[in-house]
């Protein structure tokens, strides 16, 4: 699977913001209309007791801000799963599928 550029620096952020005790970001480009190989559209999976105590809008604000540089670039958009360590284990370590693009290949 193609891991671009955009992809590795958001990794290389979150890493260094929130030492998640599990991170993924999922290039779910593929899943819409274009050329191959883009990095527009991301699923970011971020575990950590960082999160302990926010609610969804306040971890969704912590990753926006450290991905502001690509948010203001190339990526269109960006889904947010940022869960504690227990969360994580409660859902069983799974992660939500994404729907498909109205329009996508």
């Amino acid at each position: 699977m193609f891991v671009g550029p955009v992809q590795e620096e958001m990794e290389r952020k979150l890493l260094d913001a929130f030492t998640p005790a599990r991170l993924e970001v999922i290039n779910e480009s593929h899943m819409h209309k274009g050329p191959p190989n883009r990095e527009t559209h991301f699923k970011v999976v971020l575990v950590g007791d960082v999160f302990d105590g926010l609610n969804r809008v306040k971890r969704h604000r912590a990753v926006n801000k450290v991905l502001a540089d690509e948010l203001a670039g190339s990526v269109h958009a960006l889904s947010i799963f940022a869960w504690t360590v227990a969360q994580w284990e409660e859902r069983g370590g799974t992660i939500p599928d994404s729907p498909l693009c109205r329009g996508g290949d």
